[in-house]
């Protein structure tokens, strides 16, 4: 009984520590708060020249590397995003969210059907 106290005790400080190291980041393309640890923040920042970016963003740079036509470095490619993050915030928000959300999704539904009739 005395083992799986401590057992416990022991894995409840290792979850203690862990959650001390957590730390808030805010990404700087698209203002999104993430948790990570120190060492996650330092090596994000380290790919992107100082900047820290969430998965999302990060996924993005990456992408946008990797469909340019042209060569691009990570830091154009980054550019580019943030540029693109900008013009998405300074936009104002739609009139009617609701339906802009309806007709998105049926957009979507009517370009899977399509692709669906195409292939079938």
């Amino acid at each position: 009984m005395a083992a799986a106290v401590c057992n416990e005790s022991k894995k409840m400080d290792s979850v203690n520590k862990y959650k001390n190291e957590i730390e808030f980041a805010e990404c700087d393309c698209c203002g999104l708060t993430e948790e990570c640890t120190p060492a996650y923040i330092a090596r994000v920042r380290e790919s992107f020249g100082g900047r820290w970016l969430c998965g999302l963003c990060s996924e993005a740079v990456k992408d946008e590397t990797d469909r340019s036509e042209e060569d691009i470095t990570t830091y154009e490619a980054l550019d580019r995003h943030m540029k693109f993050c900008e013009q998405f915030k300074c936009s104002s928000p739609p009139a009617n969210p609701a339906e802009d959300l309806i007709s998105a999704m049926k957009h979507l539904l009517r370009r899977t059907l399509d692709s669906l009739r195409k292939n079938g």
